[in-house]
């Protein structure tokens, strides 16, 4: 049997993957959070366990391109769960996609650390209810590492 070529834009996440994880609002007011969108699957809410995921879509893809920082990540579409451990302390969270983000592209090179342990990309977006589960939602960032749930 041939293998297959490599998609661009990637769809296997063959393994975990080191990056930044951040917290951004979407939907109702929660904790820090006014009142936002739905985000791109129309079902976010700060209050639920979600997140925004940069290959949700084609069009996704375009925006965030966390290609462009050397980040292949596979295609995962609306409600598909990822579990994201914080690096720092070990804690994790299970959440759904329910967005498109972060726009990785923008923050090619950055790197956030605690202590020795550093990742740098960011490539996922938690609601501040995920967010506070894993870290301070203070933190704003946080090294990660992100596997299929």
């Amino acid at each position: 049997m041939a293998r297959s070529k490599p998609t661009d834009p990637p769809i296997d996440l063959l393994g975990p993957v080191l990056g930044e994880v951040s917290w951004f609002c979407c939907g109702t007011a929660w904790g820090p959070c006014s009142t936002t969108g739905k985000g791109a699957c129309g079902t976010c809410n700060s209050g639920s366990m979600q997140h925004a995921w940069p290959n949700t879509s084609d069009a996704c893809w375009a925006i965030t391109r966390p290609d462009r920082c050397g980040d292949s990540l596979s295609r995962r579409t609306c409600g598909f769960r990822h579990k994201t451990t914080a690096l720092c302390s070990g804690a994790s969270v299970i959440t759904a996609i329910a967005d498109c983000g972060p726009q990785t592209d923008l923050f090619c090179g950055e790197r956030s650390c605690c202590g020795a342990t550093c990742a740098s990309n960011r490539l996922i977006d938690l609601t501040p209810a995920a967010y506070s589960k894993i870290a301070s939602l203070s933190t704003g960032l946080r090294p990660c590492e992100i596997s299929t749930a």
